[in-house]
């Protein structure tokens, strides 16, 4: 039985392998969710066939139980809600985590090797991190706690304090196999999950998410040692190094330091810069739909970078079907896709396959920032930030340095915006100003179904 239940558990983690490599892209990602679901159904099934005396009812009502919610929730969440799910969902890991390091640690008649407190304790402290911040990028996401960064004097000491404060008490038990000391170390884990998020802004999430995703793989790779489950320390360790990896993409895409988003409060920098940045009132020029509509019809290539804003409104099947009737006038239409674009990485590529946009349509960054010189105009919608010329020209903005989509360099530049306010990093932008960008007010679906009524008529 131990060499097939070895051999299924491999099985199931190539599987996951798999699984995370279809996910690299909209064309194999319902490959790679299904290499992942039936990875998952023998992880599952090999679990049971070697469980001594297994609660059969207690597993089968959690099994059913998290499958019925998970199932609503799957069916009924947003597209803006998508980041906040991901980020509660990784604060079940953290506590999965937890749980289970806290329920080996009181399992009576066990005496724990060295190496393996080492392993409850790391899989213990960095799920309790995972819980909790996760818990607090939950609220800043939904707009729950507000998207402000939180800071005040002594931040960073205290977090060092509180860090150090953990390291003792999980040493204390390493050494006196001290219950208390344990839950002492987790109960601080706890609470320096929340510090370590509060001073973080809500410009800065999507490297969040990101990062609170490596931490829940690297804590379910702890417990896997625990539960001596190769399947889930192969599974965790991939999560974990793939979501590092990912973090550290997402800080070059927004000119941040790996080592700031692992000590909290680079939010706050924006959000300050963003404060400053207001110098008065600027012209710009506005125009309507209909002359929006005008100019696109009669381009020959049609940029179209999308952003939050487009979420928000659910504009993206409207805005499929104007890009479709653009087309048929011999208008090449491209979208134009940034790293941090929305709250979350991949957040607008989910966005715009839900809508069924061809995917040859859809470039990232680096494949079409060369093409802006060449492009007649660049439909802005519901983007700001990632479109900020300061980030290459203003020494002083607070974004300078981050790669952008360089829309300022198209022949015409259309905005779509409710408003003349700032993004979400708090900063004006000067896109807005130019005068080859026209501004069209509004809610971005109302737009969008204006300018096909304009391209039809």
């Amino acid at each position: 039985m131990a060499n097939i239940s070895a051999v299924l558990y491999l099985v199931a983690a190539v599987l996951f392998i798999l699984a995370l490599k279809g996910l690299s892209s909209p064309v194999t990602a319902l490959r790679g969710n299904k290499f992942g679901i039936i990875g998952m159904v023998i992880a599952v099934g090999t679990t049971f066939m070697i469980m001594d005396k297994p609660v059969l009812g207690l597993i089968a009502a959690a099994i059913i139980g998290g499958a019925v919610i998970g199932g609503w929730k799957a069916k009924t969440v947003e597209m803006t809600g998508m980041p906040e799910l991901v980020a509660a969902m990784h604060s079940l890991v953290g506590l999965s985590a937890v749980l289970i390091a806290v329920a080996a640690i009181f399992h009576t008649g066990v005496e724990h090797t060295p190496v393996q407190k080492v392993e409850l304790f790391i899989g213990a402290f960095i799920g309790a991190i995972t819980f909790t911040a996760s818990v607090i990028a939950y609220g800043k996401l939904s707009g729950r706690f507000g998207s402000k960064a939180v800071s005040f004097n002594g931040q960073h000491l205290l977090n060092l304090v509180l860090a150090l404060a953990m390291v003792g008490f999980g040493v204390a038990y390493f050494v006196t196999d001290s219950h208390a000391a344990f839950l002492a170390m987790v109960a601080i884990a706890l609470v320096l999950g929340v510090t370590l998020i509060i001073p973080i802004g809500g410009a800065d999430m999507p490297v969040v998410v990101s990062m609170l995703n490596s931490y829940s793989g690297w804590a379910a790779a702890g417990i896997g040692f625990t539960l001596n489950n190769p399947v889930l320390i192969i599974a965790g360790a991939c999560v974990g190094s793939s979501g590092a990896i990912l973090s550290y993409i997402m800080c070059k895409a927004m000119n941040r330091s790996i080592v700031s988003v692992l000590l909290g409060g680079f939010g706050a920098e924006a959000a300050a810069g963003g404060a400053a940045a207001d110098s008065g009132p600027k012209n710009y020029k506005s125009g309507s739909a209909e002359d929006a509509a005008f100019l696109m019809s009669n381009a020959d290539s049609v940029v179209i970078v999308p952003g939050y804003g487009l979420a928000v409104s659910r504009a993206q099947h409207a805005l499929q079907e104007f890009a479709e009737l653009l087309h048929e006038k011999g208008v090449t239409v491209r979208y134009a896709i940034h790293p941090v674009a929305g709250r979350m990485p991949g957040h607008m590529n989910v966005l715009l396959a839900e809508a069924e946009v061809p995917y040859e349509q859809v470039l990232e960054m680096e494949e079409i920032n060369s093409d802006f010189n060449n492009t007649d105009v660049v439909l802005v919608i519901g983007a700001n930030d990632v479109v900020n010329p300061a980030a290459q020209k203003d020494k002083s903005s607070p974004i300078y340095g981050m790669p952008i989509l360089e829309a300022h360099k198209a022949r015409t530049v259309i905005v779509v915006k409710r408003s003349m306010s700032v993004g979400y990093a708090g900063l004006d932008n000067e896109l807005f100003y130019m005068d080859k960008t026209m501004m069209v007010f509004g809610d971005a679906k109302k737009v969008v179904e204006d300018l096909v009524k304009g391209v039809v008529h």
